[in-house]
């Protein structure tokens, strides 16, 4: 299952109508230093997808991996956190997702990114 927030809906409609995108949006799985994470992606919807619909923005993830974490919710932070400034969506599970490994071995924090 998909909830988006009004904020994250309201940015995400005002980016696909600015930049004339007619495409679903994916909730994929990423690997990042810190190990996986939900991102997002533009796609087409697949045969196996849940699918959220709300104005002018489709939310598709994978049923698999909809399973895997539950109920995933996509937000929109206003300030983000000193990596860069401004703010971006933010998606977080109702269970995290399995390690498949240990990222980059490293923190991103030593980066000099607190995130």
């Amino acid at each position: 299952m998909i909830e988006i927030t009004p904020l994250a809906a309201e940015k995400l409609s005002a980016y696909l109508s600015e930049n004339n995108i007619d495409s679903a949006v994916r909730i994929a799985a990423m690997n990042g230093c810190a190990g996986p994470s939900l991102g997002l992606a533009l796609d087409e919807c697949k045969e196996a997808d849940h699918v959220l619909a709300d104005g002018n923005i489709t939310l598709v993830i994978d049923q698999g991996l909809s399973r895997t974490c539950g109920v995933v919710k996509v937000d929109y932070i206003e300030n983000g956190c000193g990596c860069g400034g401004g703010g971006g969506f933010s998606l977080t599970s109702a269970r995290p997702l399995p390690r498949a490994g240990s990222g980059c071995g490293g923190s991103c924090a030593s980066n000099g990114c607190g995130c």
